[in-house]
């Protein structure tokens, strides 16, 4: 276990210092790689933003519960009840016929008109707030609402949750497309960038080939350069798609006085964090084990 730790440690430390003695070139891969990584990370963590921004907009969609005109304060009363201990619904307020009446006529500006009727024609209504904005469970609400005894009609206004839910799903499959493209040409870069290595070390390969060296052993290194070079390539992602955040969240500091509404962007989690360096480095690892087996086949001393 120690020999075969040990040499793990070796080849890891020859492929540091390979990536060193051509800093240019292997600094000039690896910023490549970060930025082109950082695009559909960027747009992913934008996406994530917009949806947990969402929940805490102010125009949060409202169910209107409108009662009968005959309906009595008992029934009112049955009915609050079971908007209470119905666990879809965040919170509710009643609406009484004056109350409506009194706001229509401040809002329309008909107040002569309103004032020329013979009753009011408005009923009571209750106005409710979901827990979950989702379309799907606005409807179900909805519909729910809709059976309670005395509710006469009930209706929705959640075409902007729909909109933004349809938009956030775009916007996820276009990160998924995105990141798919990444993934082929980051593979695609590391396997053309180690078949130029096994090509200008073919002479060695060859060599170490005669006094029996097995492939895995040749291969080994050129695995930990492609690894290597995508993990820095995750961390050079990083590096920008924090600084990004970290950059927007200074200046939306003003912006966000000036509308008296905290709001920043949430920057990366541990967790992503850690994914955005193990998946560029297993790619890497992935396109230069597509490489070296493929050219390692045709060299023989």
């Amino acid at each position: 276990m120690k020999a075969w730790l040990a040499q793990h440690a070796r080849c890891a430390g020859l492929t540091l210092t390979k990536l060193a003695r051509t800093p240019l070139g292997s600094a000039l891969n690896i910023v490549v790689i970060g930025i082109a990584l950082s695009l559909p990370v960027g747009l992913y963590l934008l996406i994530d933003n917009l949806q947990t921004a969402s929940g805490q907009l102010a125009a949060e969609p409202q169910i209107s519960a409108f009662l009968a005109l005959d309906a009595s304060r008992a029934e009112i009363a049955q009915i609050e009840t079971r908007l209470k201990q119905n666990p879809r619904v965040l919170r509710f307020r009643f609406v009484p016929r004056a109350e409506a009446l009194q706001e229509l006529k401040q809002s329309s500006g008909l107040a002569d008109v309103i004032d020329s009727l013979p009753q009011n024609p408005l009923p009571d209504a209750f106005i409710v707030t979901a827990k979950d904005n989702a379309p799907q469970a606005l409807d179900a609400l909805r519909d729910e609402i809709k059976q309670l005894p005395r509710v006469v009609h009930a209706q929705l206004d959640a075409a902007w949750a729909r909109r933004l839910d349809a938009t956030l799903r775009f916007g996820r499959l276009v990160v998924l497309f995105l990141g798919g493209l990444l993934a082929v040409a980051l593979i695609a870069v590391t396997f053309n960038t180690i078949r130029l290595q096994v090509l200008t070390q073919r002479d060695e390969v060859e060599v170490v080939k005669l006094i029996g060296a097995t492939d895995a052993f040749i291969r080994r290194p050129f695995l930990y350069y492609g690894a290597l070079q995508g993990a820095a390539g995750g961390l050079v992602a990083w590096l920008i798609v924090s600084g990004g955040v970290w950059l927007v969240n200074h200046n939306l500091g003003e912006l966000s006085h000036v509308y008296a509404s905290l709001f920043q962007l949430i920057a990366l989690t541990p967790a992503d964090s850690l994914c955005l360096l193990l998946l560029p480095a297993a790619l890497g690892w992935f396109g230069a084990l597509l490489s070296v087996g493929r050219h390692l086949a045709v060299i023989e001393p």
